[in-house]
């Protein structure tokens, strides 16, 4: 017998393991979690994860995609364009559904800067970080194009300092950050701005 028996025992041994180190992982880091108690926190046999996921840093690589599946694409850019119809406005709604996750008792942070800092940019999970930011701040471009912003992508790069400087401020304790940083939003688009 390869699983343990658990609590979440209905769900595929894979997606228990990323659950696991989905929750581990956004709390704490990378590495400050061990194997073991990923194992331990999805209830599967060693076998099982070794089966499913040769190394940690293969879960982690899986962690990251979860992450941006979950939150950047489909929370963020989705929930922006949801709660706005003017292009503008869906960039400014960025902030709203930040200034919402920021007052969650399960505000984690940023995963994406977290495994870049504590991997570094050269480490094949730093590079995988960078390319989920750059994924996230193309989603911006996207919606700066659609605003009819000059620069689009000089904008996404100021904009996108904008949502992870408040991301940083919240972890800091700062509940109002995502207002600040919308504030600010506000001036840059009018910066880009032709009218």
């Amino acid at each position: 017998m390869d699983d343990k028996s658990g609590n979440n025992s209905k769900l595929p041994a894979r997606e228990r393991i990323i659950d696991a180190a989905y929750d581990l992982f956004s709390r704490r880091g990378v590495r400050d979690v061990s194997v073991d108690e990923i194992i331990a926190a999805s209830d599967v046999a060693i076998a099982t994860f070794y089966r499913h996921f040769r190394s940690k840093n293969d879960l982690i690589t899986a962690f990251l995609n979860r992450r941006e599946e979950l939150w950047s694409t489909e929370a963020v850019v989705s929930a922006a364009r949801q709660r706005a119809d003017q292009p503008v406005s869906r960039l400014l709604a960025v902030f709203d559904v930040f200034h919402e996750w920021f007052q969650r008792p399960d505000f984690e942070g940023d995963s994406f800067v977290n495994v870049l800092i504590e991997m570094g940019p050269e480490h094949p999970l730093g590079q995988a970080s960078i390319e989920h930011l750059a994924n996230i701040r193309h989603s911006v471009e996207d919606l700066a194009r659609e605003a009819g912003l000059r620069e689009p992508a000089e904008f996404a790069l100021s904009f996108q300092l904008l949502m992870k400087g408040s991301i940083i401020t919240a972890t800091m304790g700062d509940g109002a950050a995502a207002r600040r940083a919308r504030a600010m939003a506000e001036r840059l688009i009018h910066e880009h701005s032709y009218a």
